[in-house]
C-alpha cells in the first residue's frame, strides 16, 4: 500500500491504519453490480441467521479455514472496475500475491448485522470492503485480555462471532459510516487489535460529528443530519476483498482463463 496515494483519505481518529473514500465507485457503477449480484439465482447464496453470503471464487477450506482451493478467477462484476482502481491506489501492493483473490459478499436487509469478529490469520492484513445499496455503520471495539473471539469463521458464515458478554454489550470505541459506493479500507493495528461488526438495527442514529470517525471524509453529509442524525437502513451489499496466504496448486489467478 502507497500511503502518500491514500494520506487525503486517512482516518486519523482511528487507530492505525484506515482509509475511506466516499465516492469510490460511481452511481451508475454501483447500480449495475448492485443489479448484477441480486439478480443471481438463490441456490448460488449461502444462506445465514443474520444475512446471506457468497463466498468467491469459493470457500476456504482446511482445519482452520485458511486455505484458498479456487480453479476459477474472481467474477468480471467483482473485478472491472474494482481490481483497477486497488491498483492504482497501491491497496494490495505488498501483499502476497499483488492483489485480492478472495472476495466475500454480504447481503444485509434492515435489521440485519453481524457480531464483532476479527478476521484472521488466514489473510493479509488488509481489507478493502465496497459498500453497495444503503449505508451501513461499522462498530469497532477494542480487544481487551477478557475478550474471547472466533476468527474468520463468522465473515466465513457461521454468525459466531463475540464469544464475551462483557464485550458483546458495551459500546463501540468508535463508528464508521459506510456510504454506498464508498471504499473503506483497514490494515496494520485496526486490523490486528480491534474487533469490528454491525449492529442489528433498522435505524442508525447519533450519525454526526461527535460519533462518526470519518464524518470529515463523508461525500454527502446532508443525508445523515436532516433527520436530526437518524436515517433508515435500505438493502445493503458488501464487497470485501483480501489476499487469502495460503494458495493450493493449480490456482488460476484473477483475469486468467
Amino acid at each position: 500500500m502507497d500511503p502518500r496515494i491514500l494520506q487525503d483519505h486517512i482516518i486519523p481518529s482511528l487507530p492505525p491504519t484506515a482509509y475511506y473514500i466516499p465516492s469510490f465507485l460511481s452511481p451508475s457503477e454501483s447500480t449495475h453490480i448492485f443489479n448484477t449480484i441480486t439478480s443471481l439465482p438463490p441456490h448460488k447464496w449461502h444462506q445465514l441467521t443474520h444475512r446471506r453470503l457468497l463466498s468467491l471464487p469459493s470457500p476456504l477450506t482446511g482445519t482452520n479455514r485458511d486455505n484458498l482451493l479456487a480453479t476459477t478467477p474472481l467474477p468480471t462484476y467483482l473485478t472491472d472496475p474494482i481490481l483497477t482502481s486497488f491498483s492504482e491506489l497501491g491497496i494490495f501492493h505488498d501483499s502476497p500475491h499483488k492483489a485480492p483473490n478472495h472476495v466475500l459478499v454480504n447481503e444485509y436487509q434492515p435489521g440485519q448485522g453481524i457480531m464483532p469478529h476479527t478476521d484472521g490469520p488466514a489473510y493479509w492484513p488488509v481489507t478493502a470492503t465496497v459498500s453497495l445499496g444503503g449505508h451501513t455503520v461499522l462498530d469497532i471495539y477494542e480487544r481487551t485480555p477478557s475478550t474471547s473471539v472466533s476468527t474468520n469463521d463468522s465473515a466465513e458464515g457461521d454468525d459466531s462471532g463475540l464469544q464475551s458478554n462483557e464485550v458483546a454489550t458495551r459500546r463501540p470505541k468508535w463508528r464508521v459510516l459506510q456510504e454506498p459506493g464508498s471504499l473503506l479500507v483497514t490494515t496494520g493495528e485496526l486490523y490486528t487489535e480491534t474487533l469490528h461488526g454491525i449492529a442489528e438495527v433498522e435505524v442508525d442514529e447519533d450519525l454526526g460529528p461527535e460519533e462518526i470517525a470519518n464524518w470529515d471524509l463523508l461525500g454527502d453529509k446532508a443525508a445523515y443530519e436532516v433527520d436530526g442524525g437518524r436515517k433508515r437502513r435500505e438493502t445493503r451489499i458488501s464487497l470485501t476483498y483480501r489476499d487469502v496466504r495460503k494458495v493450493s496448486k493449480g490456482l488460476k489467478f484473477l483475469g486468467k482463463r
